[in-house]
């Protein structure tokens, strides 16, 4: 257990200078639009210069951009994301409201994706070159190759508008009505992630079988069954916990269309809006805030890699042994 802890600590140290870059490269870019916040403060009305005046002191656009961004890193370490310019409220209140949208869409994707790839992924390397594995494999080219909004707008037609299986809009009221309503942009959301991890999985499988070891193990007799389950899968899974890995991330950007075809309401229907109306605030905190949960992820993906791969504990112990 001390040995994960370590590890986890040292990983942590590395992740702050770079959310530090970060969150000052989004701040910086950010500001470059050609874009007056006082605008989307007033909401286009025609204002006094007294009032111009106060809004741009309230907000501190009257300091320079490095003095507002240590304003505003500085909130953020004691937990305040700043008021939005358009909606004139707390923007941790904003989240709050619709980030368990957003985070219920990509949980669930991420688990139809592991449920559906893994799976077709052995099967068709297991039945290699059989009709079973071409047919696995049209789907998953046509998964890696059709945009995501282009699979919610297909999905909704036929099972919501024609079928009828699923509502088209909304995420629903209480757990199980959400995961109703959420099933649908879910599937549409992993297909991506389906094909990628289903490739991986096939051809990494394809490998292992092949493997000197597996082929020991058959010629001892031990069940096909318990090789490719116990012994080649585990070895499959390294690889794709990595692709798994960077798709959730990029779940969570392809969660903005998807949202906004089936008009859930998350975040990224308020970075959309926020966006369009230069809500600064706004904007920094949800991209910031998903870079965060992008580096959360990876650290959490190396925490997986010590457990089931012997060879990081070792490197990172002999690493410690040096040092001592």
């Amino acid at each position: 257990m001390s040995f994960f802890i370590r590890y986890a600590f040292k990983r942590l140290l590395t992740l702050l200078p770079l959310l530090a870059v970060v969150s000052a490269a989004v701040f910086f870019l950010i500001r470059l639009t050609p874009s007056d916040p006082i605008a989307s403060i007033t909401g286009g009305r025609r204002i006094s210069d007294e009032t111009r005046a106060a809004l741009t002191a309230q907000y501190h656009l009257d300091r320079t951009l490095p003095e507002q961004y240590f304003i505003w890193i500085g909130n953020v370490f004691r937990g305040s994301l700043g008021d939005s310019f358009r909606h004139r409220q707390p923007v941790t209140r904003l989240l709050a409201a619709r980030f368990p949208t957003t985070i219920q869409l990509v949980l669930m994707s991420a688990f139809f994706a592991v449920i559906l790839a893994i799976p077709a992924g052995v099967i068709s390397a297991v039945r290699k070159d059989s009709p079973i594995d071409r047919a696995i494999s049209a789907f998953m080219v046509f998964c890696v190759s059709s945009p995501v909004f282009l699979n919610a707008i297909v999905l909704m037609l036929l099972f919501s508008l024609r079928l009828r299986w699923f509502p088209a809009f909304g995420a629903g009221r209480g757990i199980f009505e959400n995961l109703y309503y959420l099933c649908l942009p879910a599937f549409a959301l992993s297909l991506n992630m389906v094909a990628l991890m289903g490739r991986i999985t096939r051809d990494r499988m394809i490998g292992e079988l092949k493997s000197n070891y597996a082929l020991a193990l058959t010629a001892k007799g031990t069940r096909k069954s318990r090789i490719i389950i116990r012994h080649c899968l585990k070895n499959t899974l390294i690889p794709v916990i990595t692709v798994a890995s960077i798709q959730i991330g990029g779940m969570v950007v392809g969660a903005v269309l998807v949202e906004n075809v089936f008009a859930l309401g998350g975040i990224g229907a308020l970075l959309i809006e926020g966006i369009q109306a230069s809500d600064y605030p706004v904007v920094q905190a949800i991209i910031l805030l998903l870079v965060l949960l992008f580096l959360i992820l990876n650290l959490a993906v190396d925490m997986i890699y010590a457990v089931i791969d012997p060879r990081v504990r070792a490197a990172a112990d002999g690493e410690t042994w040096r040092k001592g």
